[in-house]
């Protein structure tokens, strides 16, 4: 009978000691940190989400949800319609960047409420932490995210421009001239860096020039339809105040918005509106109504996400056991 002969396995001619391989066990958290940085950003940013919403609320949203209260339906229906208005034309630029299926949705309503609730662009941090931790739907997000940040700005700046050079000429009246000099300023400013972007644009942009162009076009209608459809609420709140009149009214808004050296935005736009329409109490009832119920969306779809997450681990765990 043969017998069976068990070759050991050759030794390496330099053997590891212990010591020396103990880094690369160390190594270990360090790409387990690299890996999950995404999720705990967007969950770090989730919660402070959260936590500004309810001290919005707390603070002065719910006395605005008292005032008087729009008794006609298509208040709310534009209402809706200028709310996801920007959440669903980003959905549009990154379904066509991206290919993103329609779970990036939601991650989008979080971009908007972020960059409403907390600093400026950590709705966009946000979500290049959403898409970063999906390294395997898109391979460089940051430079995307970017771009698309940077588009969305210049539009802005373009907009406002354009209707300074509109609404300037119609209504310089109604504001003091201190504070007109102030609004041409930083018009000025905001097309200037504008067009210092443009000037640069090969070392600032990474997408390709007609991605660069979709992009802004899906913005100007974004803003568009942003405009009109938050006038056509407030006509429908206020019908004794015409369509027209509530559209120089919130292109007045989308102005004041833009301008980055002018104190006390919302305070100006107060009284420009007041100049413009009157009806002071109803007005200021008005305004007050309609950012307490932008705040209650954002409380209410933060919650319907946190709800959904909850039964989304629920189902897992009870698969797991």
């Amino acid at each position: 009978m043969k017998r069976l002969r068990v070759e050991e396995p050759p030794r390496s001619s330099s053997p590891m000691s212990a010591a020396e391989a103990a880094p690369l066990f160390a190594l270990q958290p360090v790409q387990t940190l690299r890996r999950r940085w995404p999720a705990l950003l967007a969950t770090i940013i989730t919660v402070a989400m959260l936590i500004g919403v309810a001290q919005e609320l707390l603070g002065h949203g719910l006395a605005g949800l008292r005032r008087a209260v729009p008794t006609s339906p298509g208040f709310y229906l534009f209402f809706i319609i200028s709310y996801f208005a920007l959440p669903l034309c980003d959905y549009a630029i990154f379904r066509r960047l991206w290919n993103v299926p329609p779970s990036a949705f939601p991650a989008l309503i979080r971009k908007r409420i972020a960059n409403d609730i907390l600093v400026g662009y950590t709705g966009d941090a946000y979500f290049y932490a959403w898409a970063r931790a999906r390294l395997e739907m898109v391979a460089a997000p940051f430079g995307a995210v970017k771009d698309v940040s940077i588009v969305s700005g210049i539009t802005g700046n373009l907009t406002a421009f354009l209707l300074g050079a509109v609404a300037l000429p119609l209504g310089y009246q109604l504001i003091a001239p201190d504070v007109v000099r102030g609004m041409i300023w930083s018009l000025t400013f905001a097309l200037a860096v504008s067009l210092g972007v443009l000037i640069f644009s090969r070392r600032v942009f990474s997408l390709p020039r007609g991605q660069l162009w979709m992009v802004f076009w899906i913005d100007l209608l974004r803003i568009a339809v942003t405009c009109i459809a938050i006038a056509l609420a407030w006509a429908w709140a206020m019908p004794s105040v015409s369509v027209g009149m509530w559209l120089f009214l919130v292109a007045g808004r989308q102005l004041v918005s833009r301008l980055p050296f002018l104190p006390n935005k919302d305070l100006l736009f107060a009284n420009f509106a007041f100049l413009v329409i009157g009806h002071d109490r109803a007005l200021s009832d008005l305004m007050a109504f309609t950012a307490a119920s932008t705040l209650l969306m954002h409380g209410l779809l933060l919650l319907l996400f946190g709800a959904v997450y909850v039964m989304e681990r629920a189902r897992e765990w009870r698969r797991t056991a």
